[in-house]
């Protein structure tokens, strides 16, 4: 683990980007960006054009380390260069910005109220190869859309059981076990989250931690608890479909939590703007998550 990048992400004020659309999420990202279905043909030209627009966000003058304090990139974006270099490279010593890797495979299909992950046997593969590639940590996403105990304490145990990996690694798990915000029992499904996590951080090694990327509270401060934890790193809240506006204000009311959004952060920009359009349309989504995020 870098030490310097582990002290940016635990004090560091800023927030984290999200920029980790992967096969199933990326047509969407593309449109929302102004390009339609029809501009390309095939998964390679799809995602050639979704990494011209990480690249065109990552080399902004408005993506800075004075607000930013880390990347999420999506597997093939770490496999690719940015001005001809690595990205995470690029991110790091040319931003001063931590890259960090989604290494999930998408969602099992629904049960017990709850999507599990993908099995993923050839993730010790991915670790090493993000190793080797300058990675700081990962992140994998898991969904909860019912208050169902069983569901949910298995959301806990399989996030820990992969942080864990990650973590004999040398790297620094996310652990995203989201809950839906449409989930008509969104509290109860926290409160009964929130339990498991805390018990579960039990089994973390003493003086490693890990990171929380959790959906925004119902009730506001609910993951104080969460925070103060000594092996938790940092909790990070995800947009969740909320739209920028609506996230910011729920955040600024949850002391400690910073952002890790996604569609919230990139919401506006498109391939048609200029470049002094698109600049000064992601410096006010960054200046606005980032003041949510330091409150």
């Amino acid at each position: 683990m870098n030490t310097r990048q582990h002290e940016r992400i635990c004090s560091g004020n800023g927030f984290i980007a999200a920029l980790d659309q992967s096969g199933g999420s990326t047509p969407k990202a593309l449109r929302l960006y102004g390009i339609e279905e029809s501009a390309y043909s095939g998964e390679d030209q799809m995602f050639d054009m979704i990494h011209q627009m990480r690249s065109r966000i990552i080399t902004s003058p408005s993506f800075t380390s004075d607000r930013i304090l880390a990347a999420i990139l999506f597997e093939q974006t770490m496999d690719r260069d940015i001005t001809g270099i690595p990205t995470a490279t690029y991110l790091w010593e040319e931003k001063g910005i931590v890259p960090i890797l989604k290494i999930d495979k998408g969602l099992a299909p629904e049960a017990d109220g709850v999507q599990l992950m993908k099995p993923f046997p050839e993730l010790d593969k991915l670790l090493e190869r993000g190793v080797a590639k300058g990675i700081y940590g990962t992140k994998e996403r898991s969904v909860i859309k019912a208050a169902n105990a069983a569901g949910i304490r298995a959301i806990a145990a399989q996030q820990f059981d992969w942080g864990r990996q990650v973590l004999s690694h040398g790297l620094v798990p996310i652990l995203e076990p989201e809950v839906d915000i449409k989930s008509p029992d969104k509290a109860k499904c926290e409160e009964l989250l929130k339990a498991e996590l805390i018990a579960d951080l039990d089994g973390i090694p003493d003086g490693q931690q890990v990171i929380f990327k959790l959906t925004i509270p119902s009730e506001d401060g609910f993951y104080s608890d969460l925070i103060a934890h000594p092996k938790t790193a940092r909790v990070v809240a995800l947009s969740g479909g909320y739209r920028r506006d609506e996230a910011c204000e729920k955040l600024s009311r949850n002391a400690g939590m910073i952002a890790s959004f996604s569609r919230a952060l990139t919401e506006g920009l498109t391939a048609q703007q200029s470049d002094a359009e698109f600049n000064a349309m992601l410096k006010t989504a960054v200046d606005k998550i980032y003041e949510a995020s330091i409150t």
